[in-house]
């Protein structure tokens, strides 16, 4: 029995959206409220909260869903297992939507952890020895989350709710812990490496987690507390410094990498930055624009880069694929704009969120060394973009075997998003007026922001960057340690082999010793290579004798 998934999301896409123009012009929030049971004389509710932000995320979140599932109709055509795939990525959206419209404890771990436990399962889904470990990883990091979400129950006892839509302004602290909790699910500084390794999943999953879905949720979360809260000095501070360094590693080691997939991953890790940075800044509304632009480009980008797998026979080194995208002209058009929104260019949907938060950032009354950090990661990510574009389009052909495919489920999804891309930043900043921000700065620092850009464009049309780095690649040793050990102790293991097959040896060399009758043959022939050995444990025996005689 087939469903047709893909056309019940453009459905709900179509009600979120009459809702959500509803909701923005009358200027009404609507809040379900179901009480469960006391504890303590304390109401433990269900609540619901239908207003512009969440439908509007909503809204995207469907759409996004809509194109991935048609998109994977193609991709996994031919899997034996399409149908339990599907299933996992419907519950996968089903459990965002919790999360989204959740508006009390209950709702946020029940959206939480289904995140969780879908995405392990998507993650896994291949069940290779480097996916079950990008799973557990990604498990691991989300647990964490977990149980600060689960500690922080005691705040909502203290605040006399399970609600926290209406949390006093004496529970900042309750704030902070949950933002700490965000930092966990959006891959900020000290949690990145699970990011990059998620890419163990198919195409189809990643355009998902890594556009509007597990990778935005602790974003939102935050969101949705500092528009109703502001947030203390002390999370603004902890937010612009995670965001800074998140987004200068995610730019740093997509510089280093030759992996497609990886590349747009780890741009995701920086925009990811630029988000959370902007929270630090005290713009929530500004950082969910961006978030809202991001989503779609990224989830286009995802999608011309799986068409391009596809028609590479999954080939993912940039390397290895010069000009293919002059093959596949479409293709190649919506990979372009994709990009081009990454560096936040004019024309673009991105250029209204990102400029701005730069902007802003210049204006703004907060230390230098994170504005320094995302100076230096907005020039790393022209780089990596502009790295990514020579490899793909203007690099000799490189690639014999090439399957163009000119599938409409393909070609489709990245049309609505290729289209979106461009114009949603505009018609979206004219629908909502509460995204703008009004900037002061000269315009010699406006400048400057062109030029950072223009400077990395440069660098990147310079720079091979053909050697991966170790270092880089890791986000500075934040993957776990215990799966490239073996590359750190590479040298001292490398020292130690002669010790290894030399000196070890002495415990089963004696064995061998005692048990033959030629004693003085084993002595004198071993180590068998080095004779100053044999010299030097003649000299050991010596004084050995000696000392006993004595």
């Amino acid at each position: 029995m087939k469903y047709n998934f893909q056309f019940y999301c453009f459905v709900l896409v179509s009600f979120c959206f009459l809702m959500y123009v509803y909701m923005l012009f009358g200027q009404k929030t609507v809040i379900l409220e179901i009480e469960l049971f006391l504890v303590s004389n304390i109401p433990f509710t269900l609540a619901l909260i239908i207003d512009k932000i969440s439908l509007s995320f909503s809204m995207i979140v469907t759409l996004i869903s809509g194109c991935v599932f048609l998109f994977s109709t193609k991709y996994m055509e031919e899997d034996e297992f399409y149908w339990r795939f599907t299933w996992i990525l419907l519950s996968f959206v089903i459990s965002m939507n919790f999360l989204i419209f959740g508006g009390s404890l209950f709702f946020l771990l029940l959206g939480w952890d289904g995140l969780g436990i879908t995405s392990f399962a998507l993650i896994i889904y291949y069940q290779s020895k480097d996916s079950y470990g990008a799973g557990f990883q990604t498990l691991m990091v989300n647990r964490l989350g977990d149980v600060i979400i689960v500690s922080s129950s005691f705040f909502y006892v203290i605040a006399g709710q399970f609600s926290f839509f209406t949390v006093p302004s004496s529970m900042m602290m309750l704030i902070f812990i949950l933002s700490l909790a965000g930092l966990t699910k959006s891959a900020q500084f000290p949690f990145s490496s699970w990011l990059p390794a998620a890419m163990a999943a198919p195409t189809p999953v990643s355009a998902l987690v890594h556009s509007s879905t597990l990778v935005t949720a602790g974003i939102y979360m935050i969101i949705r507390f500092s528009v109703s809260l502001p947030l203390s000095s002390d999370a603004c501070s902890v937010l612009l410094f995670c965001g800074s360094i998140t987004c200068l590693l995610g730019g740093t080691a997509a510089i280093f990498e030759n992996d497609l997939k990886k590349i747009v991953a780890l741009s995701t890790l920086s925009q990811l930055g630029v988000m959370v940075f902007c929270l630090g800044l005290g713009l929530p509304l500004l950082s969910l624009f961006h978030l809202y632009a991001h989503a779609l480009f990224k989830a286009l980008l995802f999608i011309a880069a799986g068409s391009i797998l596809m028609s590479s026979f999954g080939n993912q080194d940039i390397r290895m694929l010069g000009s293919v995208g002059m093959s596949m002209p479409m293709c190649l058009v919506m990979f372009n704009i994709s990009s081009l929104c990454l560096v936040g260019a004019p024309f673009m949907s991105a250029f209204f969120s990102k400029h701005l938060i730069l902007e802003k950032m210049l204006m703004s009354n907060i230390n230098s060394f994170s504005v320094i950090l995302m100076c230096v990661a907005t020039m790393m990510t022209a780089m990596y973009v502009i790295r990514s574009l020579k490899a793909i389009c203007w690099f000799k052909p490189s690639l014999n075997l090439i399957s163009v495919n000119n599938s409409l489920k393909i070609y489709f999804p990245m049309i609505i998003l290729g289209v979106l891309s461009i114009f949603f930043g505009k018609i979206y900043s004219i629908m909502d007026f509460s995204l703008l921000e009004v900037v002061f700065i000269s315009s010699s620092m406006s400048l400057m922001i062109n030029l950072i850009t223009m400077l990395g464009i440069f660098l990147g049309l310079i720079f091979l960057g053909r050697v991966k780095s170790y270092v880089f690649s890791t986000l500075f040793f934040l993957s776990p340690f215990y799966q490239s050990s073996t590359k750190i102790f590479a040298k001292l293991n490398k020292k130690l082999e002669s010790l290894d097959y030399g000196w070890l040896e002495i415990a089963p060399m004696m064995s061998v010793m005692v048990n033959n009758f030629n004693k003085n043959n084993y002595l004198f022939n071993w180590p068998n290579y080095l004779s100053l050995n044999r010299i030097t444990w003649l000299i050991f025996l010596i004084l050995i004798y000696v000392n006993f005689s004595i």
